[in-house]
């Protein structure tokens, strides 16, 4: 007796799919994280808009794709909140950053030492640092809300 049932297997291939259609949003939210960053900055009394809110950025891939930033201060910070940090997600940060030098797009991570592969001995801080991206571990720093965004849309 066969203990693993046969499949039967499709002929045509299988659409492509949302990597992240197992995720439930929560309150508007996909991540734990994303949730404690949006509660730190609200408990400090901080103005910022969520992803919902934020209109979508265009960049190239091979073709042309939208980005949701996951939350955006009002001196023009772009926060994106990362347990995991998939190389697709890598890849569209590349892009946007090549795209899109104007953005500061920062990371908030649930752990900043996490390699990126199992391969691999860099972690998401060394990749940060490597591609020029600002990083912190779990909320957003105090120093990244108190930044201006001068005219020529530097921040100090």
């Amino acid at each position: 007796m066969d203990r693993h049932p046969r499949v039967a297997q499709s002929s045509k291939p299988s659409p492509r799919r949302n990597p992240y259609a197992h995720i439930k949003k929560v309150n508007g939210k996909r991540s734990g994280l994303e949730t404690a960053v949006a509660a730190d900055l609200s408990g400090k009394g901080e103005v910022f808009l969520e992803e919902r809110h934020i209109a979508a950025i265009e960049y190239r891939n091979m073709k042309v794709k939208k980005y949701h930033p996951d939350f955006q201060l009002p001196n023009g910070i772009i926060i994106e909140t990362k347990g995991w940090f998939k190389t697709q997600d890598r890849t569209k940060h590349l892009c946007l950053n090549y795209q899109h030098p104007e953005l500061d797009i920062r990371f908030v991570f649930s752990n900043p030492n996490a390699k990126i592969g199992k391969k691999s001995n860099t972690t998401y801080a060394m990749w940060c640092e490597k591609n020029g991206f600002k990083y912190a571990k779990g909320l957003v720093p105090e120093a990244w809300l108190h930044e201006r965004e001068y005219l020529d849309g530097s921040h100090k």
